[in-house]
């Protein structure tokens, strides 16, 4: 059964996630990376959950990941797919996957970044197999 893009609604954004949704608007997607411990991290926050540093910075992200573990949502009006996405860059995420076949999805396939549009705010990211 495959997936396909749907509308989402709008993120609510804040003063310090408002650089991330600035760059997705323009289809970039940026990480907040630790300049004292070096480590990225995911949610986006000032403060770096790994060394507790406000000494943070935004970076762009590759895009790519693995799916380090999904499921997949068949009583919902529509069938999706919700996944925990590890990046190359090294945090996990929750996400979406989409346009894909949500019985070919499995641990470990590599997935590559897509905005997906919402309901009158910036786009949000998924993700989709490489």
């Amino acid at each position: 059964m495959t997936q396909k893009e749907r509308i989402v609604p709008a993120p609510a954004t804040n003063p310090e996630t408002q650089p991330f949704w600035d760059a997705a608007q323009e289809g970039h997607f940026l990480l907040k990376w630790c300049a004292d411990c070096g480590k990225a991290h995911w949610y986006p926050r000032a403060v770096c959950p790994f060394c507790f540093s406000g000494n943070t910075e935004w970076r762009e992200a590759s895009g790519n990941g693995t799916i380090y573990s999904y499921s997949v949502m068949r009583r919902a009006p529509e069938v999706f797919a919700v996944a925990y996405v590890t990046l190359a860059e090294g945090p996990t995420m929750l996400t979406n996957l989409r346009d894909c076949d949500v019985d070919r999805l499995s641990i470990g396939q590599a997935v590559r970044l897509v905005f997906s549009p919402t309901d009158g705010g910036p786009p949000v990211p998924m993700f989709t197999p490489a």
